[in-house]
């Protein structure tokens, strides 16, 4: 079924779909009259819906039922991701949020190879959460994930404060993930480097915060792979997998 994000809330058993969706719903899926389709609200309300009428801006929908949506993991996890060369980040965006991350936080580390301008990097956030939004649309999410604003490796740590739980992925070693959430914390938060990893330093420094070193074996990983390894380790040890 067709799953889509209102953007507000829906107290009327009435809505009107308009946009960029309206157009998605009409010319690309060339839904009509009678089909059913997916709405959720930024409250997490999944709202079950049939078309009414379908026109290229406009798509209106008869709400026929109303529950909270349960596809959200129940740990919220937060991405650190030191930026990659060329598009990796696109790749990295779209298969978290597949995976139920719960924000993104583009970051510029000492050994990022990648150093857009403020400008290209603003556009290339933008293009990311579009990206999220498209990723969180296909794999059902309950909400959308964010793509914050990028960060300097200092505002990271920084911003990583409001997390239960903080954990960098180094790949000179570290404690194992079961280990470091043997008591499940309510949010994570993950530092993961660019393509020449993290300088000691900056390790030291999530580590006086109260972060925690962790490995993911022996193999070094690709910037690409390493979020999603970890993300996957993270969601299958507190039970989100289930």
């Amino acid at each position: 079924m067709a799953w889509f994000f209102t953007g507000e809330e829906v107290s009327s058993d009435i809505y009107t779909i308009e946009n960029e969706n309206a157009r998605h719903i009409s010319k690309s899926l060339r839904m009509k009259k009678g089909e059913e389709l997916t709405l959720v609200t930024p409250s997490g309300m999944q709202l079950e819906c049939e078309i009414v009428t379908a026109e290229p801006e406009s798509v209106v929908v008869n709400v026929r039922e109303r529950k909270q949506c349960e596809n959200e993991p129940d740990v919220k996890i937060t991405l650190y991701q030191a930026l990659p060369k060329g598009d990796k980040m696109d790749f990295i965006v779209q298969k978290c949020v597949e995976l139920g991350i719960t924000r993104i936080v583009p970051m510029i580390s000492a050994r990022c190879i990648s150093r857009p301008d403020a400008k290209s990097l603003a556009k290339k956030c933008t293009r990311w959460q579009k990206i999220a939004v498209e990723a969180a649309q296909q794999s059902r999410r309950g909400i959308i994930p964010e793509v914050a604003p990028a960060l300097s490796f200092r505002e990271a740590v920084a911003d990583a404060k409001k997390n239960n739980q903080n954990i960098i992925f180094y790949e000179l070693g570290g404690e194992s993930v079961r280990k470091i959430i043997e008591n499940k914390p309510l949010s994570l938060g993950m530092f993961i480097g660019s393509e020449g990893g993290f300088e000691p330093g900056e390790v030291e420094t999530v580590l006086a915060e109260g972060g925690k070193a962790a490995t993911l074996g022996r193999r070094i990983l690709r910037a690409e792979t390493a979020p999603l390894a970890a993300l996957s380790v993270l969601m299958f040890e507190t039970g989100n997998f289930e």
